[in-house]
């Protein structure tokens, strides 16, 4: 028999998550029925959305239930299998987890090919991350050549592919991150045309020096002050794209913006982005973004972790600025 180590949620939390929101456990891996597949998940991802997914509150998707398996995105080796669609050995892409193993009936996941593609890619620029950045930044921005577009988080899993892909499409590309090094990093290594550190500068006038002319779209995933300086400069017309607000995520309220009104007078749009709304579209996007990589106009970034064991060490470094990239969790 195989032993399975996983992470549960014992407690829902109010502010940031302490250590005994989870445990760890282990228990025998149950037989694989007709119609399953055992996975070994070989990288499980972790993102800020994991922390409102423990909030029983009203979202896009139902929270995580107290003493079920943490909810997260994997990729894994199929080790056994039972159901027609899928083979020993294949590679999936799905949601397992944050456990070593996991059983399904094979909905939700899908296959992947990492020959000319790193494995883990697959959960951040090919995965959940990079399909957020694709269709948010493309679909929901509607970016045009020319286009000034700001980006906050911009070292993070979503924000730096953002703003590479609002680059290939001929926009001119401002990041807002926090400290030099992240900054530095956004330009030379991304080939941003700015950025905007917002632990030593006013965002404000980081914002009014880097975009002069105003803003056309604003990707934002922190939400707060940050998103409330944005509105002050929109354009005629300007998108905004509400993808997350790590800022607020832990807070017990969370801050709405004053500046709204920008939205009336610079007729100007504020929209939500969920990306499993685009689901049906994943393999053009992935098809579009793998070509990308491969002719090098699309960087990666994965910030990889070791061990099942150091899952909450490893999640705070969503929420403290520890990471550049897609933060991976290695089996």
């Amino acid at each position: 028999m195989i032993d399975n180590k996983f992470v549960k949620l014992m407690k829902r939390p109010s502010g940031f998550p302490s250590k005994d929101t989870w445990s760890h456990d282990n228990e025998q891996v149950k037989a694989v029925k007709d119609g399953e597949i055992l996975i070994k998940n070989l990288y499980v991802s972790l993102d800020p959305a994991m922390r409102g997914w423990l909030n029983e509150t009203r979202s896009y998707i139902p929270p995580v239930k107290i003493g079920e398996v943490m909810r997260a995105g994997t990729i894994g080796e199929v080790i056994e299998s039972k159901n027609s669609k899928f083979k020993k050995g294949d590679i999936l892409s799905g949601w397992g987890g944050v456990q070593q193993y996991s059983i399904s009936d094979g909905k939700g996941y899908f296959k992947v090919n990492p020959t000319q593609i790193p494995l883990q890619t697959y959960i951040g620029t090919l995965g959940m991350p990079g399909m957020t950045a694709y269709f948010g930044i493309l679909e929901v921005g509607k970016i045009k050549e020319g286009d000034t577009v700001l980006v906050s988080a911009a070292a993070g899993a979503v924000g730096s592919i953002v703003g590479q892909i609002a680059k290939i499409k001929g926009c001119k590309v401002i990041g807002i991150a926090g400290g030099k090094e992240k900054c530095d990093y956004v330009i030379k290594e991304l080939g941003f045309d700015g950025c905007i550190d917002y632990k030593n500068e006013s965002v404000k006038r980081g914002i009014k020096r880097e975009c002069p002319d105003g803003i056309d779209v604003y990707f934002d995933n922190v939400g707060g002050e940050i998103l409330d300086s944005a509105l002050v400069f929109l354009r005629m017309g300007a998108r905004i794209v509400i993808c997350g607000a790590i800022s607020q995520y832990n807070e017990m309220s969370a801050k709405g913006p004053d500046n709204y009104l920008s939205l009336l007078v610079n007729r100007a749009t504020m929209k939500g982005m969920v990306v499993f709304d685009y689901a049906n579209k994943y393999p053009l996007a992935t098809k579009e973004m793998t070509q990308w990589i491969i002719d090098g106009s699309l960087k990666s970034k994965e910030d990889i972790h070791d061990g099942i064991e150091n899952f909450y060490e490893i999640f705070k470094k969503l929420f403290n600025g520890e990471k550049k990239g897609k933060l991976i969790l290695k089996l």
